[in-house]
């Protein structure tokens, strides 16, 4: 999930508080492996100290099942706001908690890519924050997600990426598609990645299986653009042919069940409003 806590946001009965509490009752109670920061975790731009009185009093339960992704603007502007590597790693005046995955890896710097393995299921975590602030290196992180891809797929795992700003999306009058992020997709799709995650237009959509082409193929991406975290949504400005299902009238957040043989369920819950979506990929042939 997306595009979380807005501005000095800290009321329970917030689409946010909603949200954050639902999440956390599945920490607290082990119902979940891992709850995926897609981005976006505290607006407008947030510095150690808006981390630690706003979005942690919502959704601090999180952190111990916590994998994060930067994005750009809100969570990590060069020479602006540059606190939300110190905050995951537990090193904000007031929060020492650190995210399930630096209490994995340490320290984690904003923008650097990792990767991680949830049982067959192999996730690549980038910050699409480069392709703004630093195209040079977002170029460099394609060599790294094609090396990163090939490996894990040569261990016979099945692929997921995480980054913020969407490629398969609808516009909105805000954003539109981030065209310059196609390098990583076209290594997606030459590995053949099996799902994408991002966020970033403040609504929920779902792709077919598409391939770098935009078409709807039986072995291509499904991409699930989750922004619904609790900020304002956005309408959408046009029809993409390969989006199959998205709505904009509800925060909630995407519940994935990832299975050995690279088949996956996928529930849409929702906490403010009503829109839903669910259903089954098998696994490939």
């Amino acid at each position: 999930m997306g595009d979380m806590n807005g501005v000095r946001t800290y009321a329970p009965g917030s689409p946010s508080g909603r949200n954050g509490a639902a999440i956390t009752r599945l920490v607290q109670n082990n119902e979940i492996d891992a709850f995926l920061g897609i981005g976006d975790f505290q607006y407008d731009a947030a510095y150690c100290d808006d981390y630690v009185k706003y979005w942690t009093r919502l959704w601090g339960g999180t952190m111990p099942k916590l994998y994060w992704a930067s994005a750009p603007n809100h969570d990590w502007k060069p020479g602006r706001n540059e606190d939300l590597d110190d905050f995951m790693n537990g090193q904000c005046p007031g929060s020492s908690a650190k995210a399930a995955i630096n209490h994995e890896r340490g320290f984690i710097e904003n923008g650097q890519p990792y990767s991680k393995d949830f049982g067959n299921w192999h996730f690549a975590f980038l910050s699409s924050a480069h392709w703004r602030y630093n195209p040079a290196r977002a170029q460099a992180l394609t060599t790294w997600l094609d090396r990163d891809l090939a490996a894990a797929k040569a261990a016979g795992k099945h692929l997921a990426v995480v980054h913020h700003e969407p490629y398969f999306t609808s516009s909105t009058d805000t954003h539109k598609r981030n065209l310059d992020h196609k390098p990583w997709i076209d290594v997606m799709w030459k590995h053949r990645v099996r799902l994408t995650l991002s966020g970033s237009q403040h609504n929920y959509e779902r792709s077919c299986p598409v391939n770098n082409a935009d078409q709807c193929v039986s072995d291509g991406m499904t991409a699930f653009q989750v922004s619904t975290g609790g900020v304002g949504l956005r309408p959408f400005t046009n029809s993409p042919r390969y989006i199959v299902k998205r709505f904009s009238d509800t925060h909630g957040y995407l519940r994935l069940t990832l299975r050995a043989d690279g088949s996956f369920d996928w529930e849409f819950v929702p906490t403010s409003g009503s829109s839903t979506d669910a259903g089954t990929r098998s696994a490939p042939q």
